[in-house]
């Protein structure tokens, strides 16, 4: 088959061109989102040391909190709505409006109970400052509307914003980023870059998209809160054994372990970040084609996680024999501690994708959503039950090995669902 025949054949179908198109952009993304914390991971983690480092990874954990209760579930139920309906102008817009004012009062919120909570204990109040500036994250992901465009299947927007935002921030961080003592121009400046791609967004959506803002009923505002109730409670769920276990760490420890932990947590996060385009591209297109038939959406879901899950195995594989190498060349001699780190959480890229299909793409879109966050709730109540008991014993060791015993019990508890309802994922 010559050049031009395959080209064709490859985008024989508007669907299929928008598929690959979206991939192709946020695939982009993520090389960008994996090279540009590489060019500065080794930079900061040496001039800042694992004190500061670790004080900053807290502060962004803490932070992280805020994110999730602003976020709502929105990145996965308002994706769906806006993808089902996004022929119907006047729905989109009542979506997106509906859907802002939400998290923009959540923000608010927001920003009460952090400020309640810094100057109500020593440990965050001594570092106040660090989490103010840190908050500017929360205001950057709240006006980015990240489940708009994924739903409209546009993700090339998200690609050159977020990309924009992420350059001015890596040279910036070289340029005003000298010591140690510098340690407040990193959450500056990350929280400037978020800003701004935010406000860049919203001027995208409203100049491309032609959306009439209009302010919701109190019966819509309700509507969208209890369609995201479920997937809420599991992203919090996941917090409490993902960004949470820097807090948790934090609370039991100092700063110097919490650096230690999150600069390894950090490379774990920059490879699972390849699998990103693949998820991000077709939970909207899978979306759609179960509402359509189910049995075609489920074949797709087979052939999705035979790709996710021989990837994310050969990454998980690297990381774990050549993660010695790895701290050394990124994090440098000052984080040797890290290495055992690395090596207890190197299969979780493995772990995690094929959960993701389980959870994500399929019960999901299923429908499933009460079994879904059941689960991430008891996984939660394990990590945390286990983190307790481990870290006080074995401190970054202890986190480390509740994380991966939290993700196994997560993945096993959702195919074995999927089995008991007949979903054969597998072909088992």
């Amino acid at each position: 088959m010559n050049i031009k025949n395959y080209k064709e054949k490859l985008f024989k179908s508007d669907t299929r061109r928008r598929l690959i198109e979206n991939f192709l952009s946020l695939s982009v993304l993520q090389i960008a989102n994996y090279i540009l914390p590489l060019i500065t991971l080794p930079y900061l983690v040496r001039v800042l040391g694992p004190e500061k480092y670790g004080l900053i990874a807290f502060s962004q954990a803490f932070i992280g909190y805020f994110m999730i209760l602003t976020d709502y579930g929105f990145n996965l139920s308002a994706t769906r709505d806006i993808s089902i309906n996004r022929e119907n102008k006047e729905k989109v817009s009542e979506i997106f409006s509906s859907v802002m004012i939400i998290k923009l009062a959540l923000m608010i919120i927001s920003l009460i109970l952090m400020s309640v909570i810094i100057f109500s204990f020593e440990k965050f109040r001594q570092d106040w400052i660090v989490y103010y500036l840190t908050f500017g994250m929360v205001v950057g992901h709240v006006l980015f509307p990240v489940w708009f465009f994924q739903g409209m299947e546009k993700m090339k927007y998200i690609t050159f914003l977020n990309i924009l935002a992420k350059v001015i921030f890596t040279v910036a961080i070289f340029v005003f980023v000298r010591r140690a003592s510098d340690y407040l121009y990193v959450p500056l400046l990350n929280s400037s870059g978020a800003i701004i791609a935010g406000l860049l967004a919203i001027w995208v959506v409203f100049r491309n998209f032609k959306l009439g803002f209009k302010m919701p009923s109190f019966a819509n505002i309700k509507h969208y809160l209890k369609e995201s109730w479920y997937i809420f409670i599991s992203t919090v769920a996941i917090s409490l054994y993902t960004t949470g276990n820097v807090f948790i760490l934090g609370l039991f420890t100092n700063n110097t372990i919490v650096g230690y932990y999150s600069a390894a947590e950090k490379i774990i996060r920059a490879a699972q970040g390849l699998l990103g385009p693949i998820s991000q591209t077709i939970y909207p297109y899978v979306s759609k084609l179960i509402n359509e038939s189910k049995e075609v959406g489920l074949k797709f879901i087979r052939k999705i996680t035979l790709l996710i899950g021989g990837f994310s195995f050969v990454l998980s594989l690297i990381i774990f024999i050549f993660a010695d190498l790895i701290v050394k060349t990124i994090l440098g001699d000052q984080y040797i501690k890290s290495i055992i780190i690395l090596k207890i959480l190197a299969f979780l890229p493995f772990i995690i994708g094929l959960a993701n299909v389980f959870g994500i793409q399929t019960m999901l879109t299923l429908n499933y959503k009460k079994a879904f966050s059941n689960i991430l709730i008891f996984a939660s109540v394990i990590n945390i039950s286990l983190a307790f008991v481990l870290v006080p014993m074995f401190q970054d060791v202890g986190l480390s090995i509740s994380v991966v015993l939290s993700e196994i019990f997560v993945t096993t508890s959702m195919f074995l669902f999927l089995q008991s309802k007949d979903v054969k994922i597998l072909g088992l």
